[in-house]
């Protein structure tokens, strides 16, 4: 990718100001607006609010409270339970300022506690333990896909940033494992990413098949994937169809990628329908 990494203080003020955009959205929203439904079926407004706060919550107890973290993972992941239902639940509980109140609260003790932690810790988490950085990531990638679910159900657009960069990255990297989750095996060739960012800006990793931002030489040219990083923030986080964006695909293995692609963590998402040209943003 071209840059240099953030560095870990860096990654934390934008996780801060992801939060800050999403807080902006519905801070003022009437108590009715809580229960809008949102495009995730079955979750209204409140849902998403209350998945991120659980979220942010589970984070800061991995890092303070280990064995508390480890007996959490194995109640929500007992064969049978509901691993959402115990956060939705609470959600739809209150009232709408009793759960801003909670998220305010869980994301808060989630920042001041990353905030002291060694760059280059690692964090047990509900899979593989994620180096820190990654992690932090992966919290502004959901913090803002989920966002994006109840801009969609409020009826607002909202504006992208320079931290779309850091979503944009998960998704790069995120390719072998979305064709894990599906039990396919990764392809050999190699597919390169170009993305204007929302300022204008050119964003590209090269065609190593890892994810990586090394460029493979002899092999002739990748498959290939361009166009504006929202687009592709909202196809890997599986919040628009491909259909409804203006990327080009160019090559087979560039087009499988983003039918399945993924960057969150958990079982295969079932992804969005296509909703046809007057839908997109």
């Amino acid at each position: 990718m071209s840059g240099t990494a953030p560095s870990l203080p860096e990654l934390l003020d934008d996780l801060a100001s992801e939060h800050e955009a999403l807080e902006g959205i519905i801070a003022a929203i009437s108590d009715e607006d809580w229960d809008v439904p949102t495009p995730a079926q079955g979750w209204v407004v409140r849902d998403q609010i209350s998945h991120l706060a659980f979220f942010d919550d589970v984070a800061r107890l991995a890092v303070a409270d280990p064995p508390g973290f480890s007996a959490l993972v194995s109640r929500v992941l007992e064969p049978g339970a509901d691993p959402m239902a115990e956060h939705l639940g609470r959600g739809r509980s209150m009232s709408g300022r009793q759960l801003l109140d909670w998220w305010r609260e869980a994301r808060q003790g989630m920042l001041s506690t990353f905030a002291g932690l060694d760059p280059d810790s690692r964090i047990a988490w509900f899979g593989p333990a994620m180096g820190v950085r990654s992690f932090v990531s992966a919290r502004l990638m959901e913090t803002w896909a989920h966002g994006y679910d109840v801009a969609d159900a409020l009826g607002i657009v909202p504006v992208p940033t320079a931290r779309l960069r850091h979503v944009a990255q998960l998704g790069v990297r995120a390719r072998g494992f979305s064709y894990a989750v599906h039990g396919r095996e990764l392809p050999t060739a190699h597919v390169s990413v170009e993305l204007e960012g929302p300022g204008g800006e050119n964003w590209s990793w090269g065609g190593g098949g890892d994810g990586g931002s090394h460029v493979i030489t002899g092999m002739g040219r990748s498959d290939l994937v361009r166009g504006p990083a929202l687009d592709f923030c909202l196809v890997v986080t599986q919040r628009r169809n491909i259909a409804d964006t203006a990327l080009v695909i160019e090559g087979p293995a560039a087009q499988e990628w983003m039918q399945i692609a993924q960057a969150f963590a958990g079982p295969p998402g079932p992804g969005r329908p296509a909703a046809g040209a007057s839908r997109r943003i």
